[in-house]
């Protein structure tokens, strides 16, 4: 599924509004270059994530990501890729409160709420919360998935080289990279 340029242009604007509103400086061109990761699904409101990647090479990476209220990043993991043992990646909230779940023990009162009609692809549940200056690090090959809280969150990620394109997500109806379209 593809997602129209309009929504790409208001999620880039609102992403670079609450990250100037969290007092993180951007360029004009992260401005104008910020992802917008709808996954193919249709409803970038409540699947999806915006990012800005400052560097990546074959040794690290380091991005901010942006999450509406409410909105999810699907579930998925970082496989190995070339003998390599997969992305391990480090989540600094430095905004809102981010809700990660990884592989583990389930929590029985989830504080995010799985997005209705996807129910089947969110399967490991053990909640970790983040609330700004707090950190976790995601071992690489490890299923998880995230949410922003009410207000949206800003999360700083730090981990070895990404290569987003190799990502394994449980929702086979994602498409990591959906074509953009005039509208």
């Amino acid at each position: 599924m593809s997602i129209l340029r309009s929504e790409v242009k208001r999620a880039q604007k609102r992403a670079a509004e609450l990250l100037a509103d969290a007092g993180i400086v951007l360029t004009d061109a992260e401005r104008e270059n910020i992802e917008v990761a709808g996954f193919g699904l249709g409803d970038l409101e409540s699947q999806g994530l915006e990012l800005i990647t400052y560097v990546n090479t074959d040794r690290y990476c380091a991005k901010d990501l942006v999450l509406f209220p409410r909105q999810t990043c699907p579930e998925h993991i970082h496989p190995p890729i070339n003998g390599e043992p997969g992305k391990m990646e480090t989540f600094r909230c430095r905004w809102g409160y981010v809700y990660l779940y990884v592989e583990g023990e389930a929590t029985t009162a989830l504080q995010a709420v799985v997005p209705a009609g996807s129910e089947p692809y969110y399967t490991v549940f053990h909640e970790i919360v983040l609330k700004p200056g707090e950190q976790y690090t995601i071992p690489p090959n490890t299923k998880h998935w995230f949410q922003g809280g009410s207000e949206g969150a800003i999360v700083s990620e730090f981990s070895s080289t990404s290569r987003d394109e190799f990502d394994i997500f449980t929702d086979p109806r994602i498409e990591r990279m959906p074509i953009v379209i005039e509208d």
